[in-house]
């Protein structure tokens, strides 16, 4: 019994020995923090070229009649919606010509009807069917063109765009093929990007690549029309890169960077959330032996999905606070308690 207590003793001792470290005074006050813990991750490889924008849908309208200019409602930089009248020319003899041509037409369509009566009676020959058929046929014909012509004294715009040049004035006079106005569409854009002939190849495997914008918007586009040859005197490939459709804030004759996708690697991505910036200086808050300290990093280009290549600064394994926000505070309060 003499021997039991003291035995009793030290096994308490023992026990009340943890193999846990104590914590710090810093991670006493750490708060929980939302963390991610960097591992390798498949990211694509990219060339970058620049690019010039141009309008997939640019025109100029000809007239298709003759006549005077009578109405031009819009000038130079207007915007202009599908459907909307932009050039109206005087109609008076179109329309004569129309009147006249229905006239023959009724008449025409009114024999060939009485010849296909008397035909079904066997009153004539076929011979004199067929000719008032052919008239017939003939009056129609001339009846829609009369119509069309009428109908084209009247231009309204293909499609919504800006009219980017005028090539005639209200009361000037017109042939059929007189150009007359030019307008483009900025809903659908594209880039042209000449690429050299040593990256061509995995730009054609890949087909994908993503426009970097100047207000840090990205588009990415696999709508690539690659040519099958080069130009003789530059040795590059003219590649058409085109946009997704909308609004971009884009205009053609502007200068883009475009960024081709030539392969893949392994890199450790962050978020673009968690980065803590300082000026010109980038950070992350790390957590590591029960503290939390910012550690500076040197950061790739943003991905697609918004997220940065670390280039120096991590390793895998590290763990981050996913908001430098609460990151901050939190390594504020650590330190503050240390003091």
């Amino acid at each position: 019994m003499k021997n039991t207590l003291p035995l009793l003793f030290i096994i308490a001792s023992l026990s009340a020995c943890s193999d846990k470290p104590a914590p710090t005074e810093s991670t006493k006050n750490l708060p929980a923090l939302e963390t991610l813990v960097i591992a390798p991750t498949k990211v694509a490889q990219e060339v970058k070229f620049d690019g010039v924008i141009e309008a997939i849908n640019q025109a100029t309208v000809s007239a298709q009649t003759s006549g005077r200019v009578l109405e031009l409602p819009v000038d130079v930089g207007d915007f202009v919606k599908k459907g909307d009248l932009i050039v109206r020319f005087t109609d008076v003899e179109q329309k004569a010509r129309a009147a006249s041509a229905q006239a023959k037409f009724a008449e025409a369509q009114a024999q060939y009807t009485r010849m296909q009566d008397m035909l079904t009676k066997r009153l004539i020959a076929k011979a004199d069917f067929d000719k008032a058929e052919s008239a017939f046929k003939s009056a129609e014909a001339n009846f829609k063109e009369a119509n069309e012509g009428a109908s084209n004294t009247a231009i309204y715009a293909p499609y919504a765009g800006i009219v980017v040049s005028r090539m005639i004035k209200v009361g000037e006079t017109v042939a059929p093929g007189t150009p007359l106005l030019t307008g483009l569409s900025l809903e659908q854009l594209r880039a042209q990007v000449d690429i050299p002939q040593q990256h061509i190849g995995p730009v054609r495997k890949f087909k994908k690549a993503r426009v970097l914008l100047a207000d840090g918007k990205v588009l990415e586009t696999s709508d690539l029309r690659i040519p099958p040859s080069a130009d003789l005197q530059t040795h590059s490939f003219k590649v058409l890169v085109n946009l997704p459709s909308g609004d971009h804030s884009l205009f053609p004759g502007t200068l883009v960077k475009i960024a081709f996708v030539s392969g893949e690697t392994e890199s450790l991505l962050v978020p673009a959330s968690a980065v803590a910036q300082r000026g010109e200086v980038n950070g992350v808050y790390v957590i590591a032996n029960n503290t939390l300290d910012l550690r500076l990093v040197r950061l790739g280009s943003l991905t697609a999905d918004n997220r940065y290549p670390i280039l120096a600064g991590l390793n895998a394994g590290d763990k981050i606070a996913i908001d430098p926000i609460a990151g901050a505070n939190a390594y504020k309060q650590a330190h503050a308690a240390k003091e």
